[in-house]
């Protein structure tokens, strides 16, 4: 299968947005690109929640009968609650789950708890262009520039 196309690694994704109508038009956007919305939360503990519930098998099924995990948490960092989106990328990042920032002040230390960041606002061309970039990354393969987007060196070592 020479010129045959490479299974995405991206498909399921976890939105977590405080902004009701950023969250609204990211799921409509990432179902209209093809990606399974897993759940969209506006705090941190929900999404963790959903991430231990996804990652973990329940008994007597098996993977054919329900798809399950969480390819990617699109997070903000401001979030509603507690705790922030930062917190989150470090839980996520213990459970192997990748991360990226959506926000227009990415914080200090991002690098070492996520595969970038998208600033906002970003337009709907931009965020598909992005998961489609953040999809080769993780594969290992070269990634196009994307407007707004910044993926992190030190992501790569620890993604491949």
């Amino acid at each position: 299968m020479l010129f045959g196309k490479r299974k995405a690694l991206v498909k399921r994704i976890l939105i977590v947005e405080d902004e009701p109508l950023v969250a609204f038009d990211n799921e409509v956007m990432i179902g209209d690109a093809g990606y399974t919305v897993v759940a969209t939360v506006d705090r941190a503990g929900d999404a963790l929640t959903i991430l231990d519930r996804e990652l973990s098998a329940e008994s007597g099924e098996s993977e054919e009968e329900v798809e399950r995990g969480v390819d990617l948490v699109l997070t903000d960092i401001a979030l509603a609650g507690e705790r922030d989106g930062v917190e989150l990328a470090r839980e996520a990042q213990q459970r192997g789950v990748p991360v990226l920032f959506v926000t227009g002040n990415p914080p200090e230390g991002a690098e070492e708890l996520a595969l970038g960041h998208l600033l906002k606002p970003y337009s709907d061309r931009q965020l598909k262009a992005a998961l489609k970039a953040v999809d080769r990354f993780l594969s290992g393969k070269e990634v196009k520039e994307v407007e707004g987007l910044v993926l992190y060196a030190s992501a790569r070592s620890t993604a491949a």
